[in-house]
């Protein structure tokens, strides 16, 4: 049908240009769309997986386990909903709601850059190497500040950066899977994984000691969390799932051939063939996720934290920051041998690294959708792939200030993002509701069971938003 405008449109436009209206194609299998949710899995193991979910086992053993897998659950729906929109249209979920309202445009912009400028990663895996290689403050600092630039120059280098990720967030997982189940068949016994399915089954307890800020950021990082679920729009899109296929991709300006990048989306007819497409595409998208995102972050989530608790349940406090992380490395070297526990260590860089790596991209990707399409959106010059570098670059600057400060701890930094990640959520899981019902309507539109899921969500991080911020903002007056 081409590029003719919409006869009856139902996409709102008085804030953004129409859409205007293509036709589905078939969809390939299910097998074939793999990619866009590995690149989630990557953002999710290096935050909540690794870090905050293992820390918490540590801290208060499996008793509020059940969070960690209410969480995923509740990602996945969310995460659907976000391709949803991305599928009937080919325009990312930001834009979308953007089209509701032109204001939420620097609002998410803020979303997106505040929560994710603390580069907790790079500095977590700085720690690892120094712990490999000695060195102290000093070093751990000149560190990160060196795998930031390192992370920028692979992004910068590879002719198309969507591929780019993906290649190194497929390998990168692989490998790290593997390792993982070794390292799982050495240390947990039993009766950890009977612990564990009972602390799934307690629901609603919080244990005593807890600090709110930690259980948010731990339900806003069990998956992705944040404003990086809203980067699957961008990484679908760049797949080619549903109307996304007209889009172009972000092209690196050093080394690829520049493409037209289709800011704006489209449209379907709601004729029986497409609707027999879009049913299609929405199973095999299903499917995809579902297997490549949520079973694959449950799993790593309960690896993680098993090993967490078989290696330092039986010790007492051991200080903040990442020194948990050390004692489940020497706990490895002492039974089975220094090989595993330099593995181990390792193993961690990589899951940090590549964590870092998929943050600043879709970061990045975020804020060019943002402000390409709403404030340069017929400048020749800014093109997308322009204010992508441009962005990217900006954040590992502010990056290396932050490291540079006396403001850069890792744990830290990953609790403050992934606290202010909650409130994130929130908002979009409620426009969400919203665009996915009252605009993309009928046969398009969320399922009973998936509008309830929604609800939750909605109720979820709004409850523990809202406490969060009653207990912690008098702390600013203080």
């Amino acid at each position: 049908m081409g590029d003719k405008p919409v006869p009856h449109e139902v996409i709102p436009c008085r804030h953004l240009p129409p859409a205007r209206y293509r036709d589905l194609t078939a969809p390939p299998s299910w097998k074939q769309l793999v990619g866009p949710s590995v690149l989630l899995l990557g953002l999710s193991i290096g935050s909540g997986e690794f870090v905050l979910w293992p820390y918490i086992t540590y801290k208060f053993g499996f008793g509020v386990f059940w969070a960690c897998m209410v969480g995923v659950l509740t990602q996945y729906f969310i995460n659907m909903e976000i391709e949803r929109w991305t599928l009937a249209t080919g325009e990312t979920a930001i834009t979308g709601f953007c089209r509701l309202w032109k204001h939420w445009s620097w609002i998410f912009l803020l979303c997106n850059v505040i929560p994710w400028a603390w580069p907790g990663w790079a500095s977590g895996a700085a720690t690892l190497v120094t712990w490999e290689f000695g060195g102290g403050e000093t070093a751990r600092v000149v560190l990160s500040i060196a795998m930031l630039i390192g992370v920028g120059l692979a992004l910068t280098l590879g002719p198309v950066v969507y591929r780019t990720v993906e290649l190194l967030q497929v390998v990168m997982v692989a490998l790290i899977l593997v390792f993982l189940l070794v390292i799982f068949a050495l240390t947990v016994e039993v009766e950890h994984l009977g612990e564990m399915f009972a602390g799934i089954l307690n629901l609603g307890f919080i244990p005593e000691g807890m600090q709110l800020p930690l259980f948010l950021g731990a339900l806003a990082f069990a998956g992705a969390g944040g404003t990086m679920n809203l980067a699957q729009s961008a990484y679908v899109r760049e797949q080619g799932y549903g109307l996304g296929k007209y889009a172009g991709r972000l092209t690196s300006p050093l080394t690829g051939k520049a493409e037209v990048v289709a800011d704006l989306g489209f449209h379907f007819e709601p004729t029986e063939q497409n609707l027999k497409y879009w049913r299609a595409w929405w199973k095999a998208a299903n499917r995809e996720h579902f297997i490549t995102f949520y079973l694959l972050s449950v799993i790593t989530l309960m690896l993680l934290s098993l090993v967490s608790y078989s290696t330092t349940r039986h010790l007492g406090e051991l200080g903040g920051d990442l020194e948990f992380v050390r004692a489940e490395g020497a706990f490895i070297g002492q039974h089975y041998g220094g090989i595993f526990r330099h593995l181990f260590n390792w193993m961690g860089f990589a899951i940090l690294m590549t964590t870092e790596l998929g943050l600043l991209d879709a970061c990045a990707r975020i804020s060019t959708d943002v402000i390409k399409v709403n404030w340069l959106r017929d400048h020749l010059r800014w093109t997308d792939s322009r204010i992508y570098f441009a962005l990217l670059w900006a954040q590992i600057a502010l990056g290396c200030l932050i490291m540079l400060s006396d403001f850069n701890q890792p744990l830290v930094l990953l609790v403050l993002s992934a606290s202010l990640n909650g409130g994130v959520m929130l908002i979009y899981s409620v426009l969400l509701l919203w665009l996915n019902n009252r605009v993309l309507r009928d046969k398009l539109a969320m399922h009973p069971v998936r509008f309830v899921a929604m609800i939750w969500a909605c109720a979820f991080f709004g409850y523990f938003t809202f406490v969060t911020l009653r207990d912690q903002l008098p702390r600013l007056w203080n």
